[in-house]
């Protein structure tokens, strides 16, 4: 009962995220751009300044904050160990450089004391991972806000004429 229950509650959470999201007076270019952001950042191991980071470059770059953060949050404290082991797999195949991936020194400060080597490896993975995710994430972002918004201003109409 209680996994129905968190299941319940996760739709809820997602659903209420998604239409805040979608439901923001940004264009839908920039709500993707956003999201792109997001996911790019999002695919860096910099885990504690992910926030930090995508805020002020959503600043930087105009785009909307709010989706801009919410999309690096599929990195998180909960993801961190199998997504890191992700860019260390991908990382370690496009530098060809063979380093240890110790699961349990994550932290950028750890990273970074565990040698240059170990965080170039998993910044190569979050370049690999992140450029064309971050492509794919614009596209898809811009048609689904774009669909949502005309679905959205066609359910008005009916509501309103009275059909």
């Amino acid at each position: 009962m209680e996994q129905i229950n968190r299941w319940k509650g996760f739709k809820r959470w997602t659903k209420y995220w998604y239409l805040r999201l979608m439901r923001q007076k940004s264009s839908p270019k920039n709500l993707a751009a956003a999201m792109a952001l997001g996911m790019f950042i999002g695919a860096m191991p910099i885990m504690p300044f992910q926030s930090v980071v995508v805020i002020a470059l959503a600043f930087v770059m105009r785009v909307n904050k709010l989706a801009a953060w919410l999309a690096t949050c599929y990195s998180n404290a909960a993801t961190m160990v199998p997504f890191y082991f992700f860019l260390y797999e991908i990382g370690e195949l496009v530098t060809q450089l063979e380093v240890a991936f110790d699961p349990q020194h994550l932290e950028m400060e750890q990273l970074i004391h565990a040698g240059w080597d170990v965080f170039i490896v998993m910044f190569a993975g979050g370049l690999t991972f992140g450029i064309p995710a971050t492509i794919i994430t614009y596209f898809v972002s811009l048609f689904a806000i774009r669909r949502y918004r005309e679905r959205r201003a066609i359910r008005l109409l009916r509501k309103r004429s009275g059909t």
